[in-house]
């Protein structure tokens, strides 16, 4: 069943009506046989792109949509109901986006980002490496000054589209001072010296690709410096609160998925004669789950709102990554519950739900992480 929405325009409605149509014609019929080959879709990528999608929460005057964040993370959670990969990838791909649309100079927003929001182009976004997962001071990757622009060297672990992205927006270390000696670099594909890793076997989202990017002396001209030297790590955390908040709108748009297909099953499936949707020890758990889901939409919008209202919204954007993705995990957790023995099969789709779930309370900061963030804004 459809989400109620209460949106802000005549013209964000049609768009989440447009999306509603490219998630059932397009994605929907493909989706179980790409995950179950895990098979990276790009052309869906790129057919997301021809429809608008992948550049909504930017300035038209940068090549954007023009839509506020409230709507966007709406566009993510109805493409997350259908397919997971691919609305995780759409979060990833405006996360790359973000440090040259709001630190880089004119000139290079003109030079690179109009072609990174044109919607022909995928990006991936390099910070996390084997030893500084949450502890983003602990980079080792360096980039060196040489003449005309910085030589790059060392790892990045964990990285989606690592491999089929168009660009890479990489924090490297340009100084030995801590948090303060990070720099932010968009390093294009084909890149001497870039290579990858084998892909990660991972339990759920197949088609999300996640791989090592390894950095050999890789060469980036000057102007592909985002911000400052040594900006790098302020760069980092200013996206990760929107990143945060694209997890907890894709988390909740797999929830509502989980939650439908719990629903369609109890009240078809029938035992001792009548629907096991009429035994109120399962209707009950019905009513939880559509409550966690519904708590957990009211928590990322209200945080999009901050942030389309320019207020601060560091707490709220944790406090919707932990809603939401805690939700996601026992909502999905349920639904197998609900389809029993069935929802245990690969027969049905919420075995892959409750995989997809775990991950979302690892990455974009685990959700311990963002339980220290919302304890620090709440101590200041």
């Amino acid at each position: 069943m459809p989400v109620s929405r209460v949106l802000p325009t005549e013209e964000s409605t049609e768009l989440i009506a447009l999306v509603r149509d490219i998630a059932r014609e397009q994605l929907l019929p493909q989706v179980d046989e790409a995950e179950a080959a895990a098979r990276f879709p790009r052309e869906v990528f790129a057919l997301l792109g021809q429809a608008g999608l992948l550049s909504l929460p930017y300035a038209e005057g940068l090549g954007g949509g023009g839509q506020p964040y409230e709507v966007y993370l709406q566009v993510v959670e109805e493409i997350a109901h259908a397919w997971m990969s691919v609305a995780v990838g759409v979060s990833v791909h405006s996360l790359t986006c973000a440090p040259l649309a709001h630190f880089g100079t004119p000139e290079q927003q003109e030079k690179y980002l109009t072609g990174m929001l044109s919607g022909d182009q995928l990006g991936a976004y390099c910070l996390s490496e084997a030893s500084a997962g949450s502890d983003v001071a602990a980079i080792r990757t360096r980039a060196t000054a040489v003449d005309g622009g910085y030589e790059i060297t060392g790892g990045k672990a964990w990285i989606s589209h690592a491999g089929h992205a168009d660009f890479y927006t990489t924090f490297a270390r340009t100084s030995d001072d801590g948090g303060r000696g990070l720099s932010c670099f968009v390093v294009p594909a084909g890149a001497e010296g870039l290579t990858f890793a084998e892909p990660e076997r991972k339990m759920g989202l197949d088609c999300d690709t996640v791989r090592e990017v390894l950095f050999d002396r890789v060469f980036v001209e000057a102007d592909r410096l985002v911000g400052e030297p040594g900006q790098g790590m302020s760069i980092a955390l200013a996206a990760l609160d929107s990143g945060r908040l694209g997890i907890a709108a894709a988390a909740t748009g797999l929830a509502q998925r989980a939650l439908d297909e719990a629903v369609a099953y109890a009240a078809e499936r029938e035992q001792f004669g009548r629907p096991i949707a009429d035994n109120q020890g399962l209707a009950f758990l019905l009513a939880d789950m559509a409550a966690a889901v519904g708590s957990a939409r009211a928590s990322y919008l209200h945080a999009a709102r901050l942030k389309d209202a320019g207020q601060p919204h560091t707490q709220e954007a944790s406090v919707a990554k932990l809603v939401a993705t805690d939700a996601a995990m026992r909502v999905t957790t349920d639904a197998v519950q609900v389809l029993g023995g069935y929802g245990y099969t690969k027969d049905f789709p919420v075995e892959r739900f409750m995989r997809e779930a775990k991950v979302t309370q690892i990455f974009e900061g685990t959700n311990q992480i963002q339980r220290l963030v919302i304890s620090r804004q709440l101590l200041r």
